[in-house]
């Protein structure tokens, strides 16, 4: 199963149309795929006991990362940087269980001119310190705004070909390295 993370709660965000846009590109595939919007946190996640105890609707996320063979993790720029909320995300999964040995790829997009290249490549950083496996190919589409029809599809063919190769590319790597991450129990 690969997992695409779309990298922000903000509702209606280019990220979740984006993630959805890579979803159909692995069914193209015939990858096991599915969304994980982190607007389907649970509110209860925020509070600060859960540094200690994780509640009850967590359990339901963590187990579609730890049952993932890859996730692919799509984020937008804030600020220079990536959403805070996608560190809560990352912060609040099991260490080091989560990523250790899990295959990952990443997607940036920006209204900007760098395509959010800062936010991939600091993510980047934190997933090899988790030691995932990062697939070398990145994706930074600049420009999302005006990359995006009124129904949430990619109008740009240049980045529709980055992403498709990125995909394929995803998909043998998750293969190759099948049954290296830890499942949840």
């Amino acid at each position: 199963m690969i997992e695409v993370l779309a990298g922000t709660n903000r509702p209606g965000s280019n990220t979740l149309k984006v993630a959805h846009i890579i979803e159909g590109l692995y069914k193209k595939l015939g990858a096991d795929v599915q969304v994980l919007s982190l607007e389907s946190m649970p509110p209860e996640i925020f509070q600060p006991t859960s540094y200690v105890a994780k509640p009850e609707g967590w359990k339901k996320i963590t187990d579609r990362i730890l049952n993932a063979d890859g996730v692919h993790v799509v984020t937008p720029e804030y600020n220079g940087g990536f959403p805070g909320v996608l560190k809560y995300f990352i912060d609040m999964l099991p260490f080091p269980a989560s990523f250790e040995s899990r295959c990952v790829a990443f997607t940036g997009i920006a209204s900007g001119v760098w395509g959010a290249f800062r936010p991939v490549e600091q993510l980047q950083m934190i997933f090899a310190y988790r030691n995932a496996f990062i697939l070398p190919q990145r994706v930074w589409i600049t420009g999302i705004t005006n990359k995006l029809d009124e129904q949430g599809h990619l109008t740009d063919s240049a980045a529709t070909k980055m992403l498709e190769s990125q995909t394929e590319k995803f998909v043998d790597f998750t293969k190759r390295h099948e049954g290296q991450a830890v499942k949840a129990e």
